[in-house]
């Protein structure tokens, strides 16, 4: 179970994080939504630590994060970031063998290779082992690096706009892959996403952000309804209801 108590974040004078509380219980796939500016990046890298805190607490399993050493934490929990860059010239094998750091300190094992296999296999790059990250498309690198995350094999994996560079088949297919995920290797995930449409669907649990506040939190039935996402996003979405899942439009 993760949890944040009080949490607050400025840069400057702008406050991003407003004591914002939270009880994410393990398993299943959590959503944060939210405009741009809302605070949901921030409360991510706060979470797994990328950032600290002006004041409030994050616990995972009742381990308060802050105390927790580097590499215990890293067991625990995976992360990947918005701002995937790296100056390296890696092939998508290296990349996902980074995965293992936290437990080979780069010397892999057999078993660190069947877990960097098993995470390409997962994702669809098998075929692409041997291929460097600049000869690949945006959308196989955003595999890439999730297929890392994955390989890391925590039980918490935090990612940041997962969906980033990918058309919609290949969006599909990441949400379908993060739910196997969960339900064959018992993973917690929570992410930052902008498309509500996705989040309806493949979410147990839905995060709604305004200005660095959390101003709802619940299943995407609960959720996704025309009064909470005109308070989300200030303007006026229509909700409709298609074979179980709620839907989102706000064209024209």
């Amino acid at each position: 179970m993760i949890e944040t108590r009080a949490l607050r974040k400025s840069y400057g004078s702008s406050l991003v994080l407003d004591e914002v509380s939270l009880t994410l219980p393990r398993g299943g796939i959590t959503s944060i939504i939210g405009a741009n500016g809302a605070g949901k990046s921030t409360l991510l890298s706060v979470i797994s630590r990328l950032l600290t805190a002006d004041s409030g607490a994050v616990s995972i399993d009742s381990q308060d994060i802050f105390r927790a050493a580097g590499p215990e934490l890293a067991r625990k929990l995976a992360v990947l970031r918005q701002d995937n860059h790296l100056n390296a010239r890696l092939t998508v094998k290296e990349l996902v063998s980074f995965g293992r750091y936290p437990h080979s300190k780069g010397r892999l094992t057999p078993a660190c290779r069947e877990a960097v296999n098993h995470a390409m296999t997962w994702l669809d790059l098998t075929a692409l082992s041997d291929r460097f990250l600049d000869q690949l498309s945006g959308g196989q690198r955003q595999r890439a690096f999730v297929a890392m995350t994955l390989a890391q094999e925590t039980d918490y994996i935090l990612l940041d706009e997962p969906l980033n560079n990918l058309d919609m088949k290949n969006a599909r297919a990441m949400m379908l892959t993060l739910r196997q995920a969960v339900q064959a290797l018992q993973k917690t995930v929570v992410m930052v996403l902008h498309d509500i449409n996705f989040a309806s669907v493949h979410s147990d649990r839905i995060i709604a952000m305004k200005a660095g506040r959390v101003i709802h939190s619940g299943t995407p039935a609960q959720i996704i309804t025309p009064a909470i996402l005109r308070d989300v996003y200030d303007m006026e979405i229509t909700v409709q209801e298609i074979d179980g899942h709620r839907f989102a439009f706000y064209y024209g």
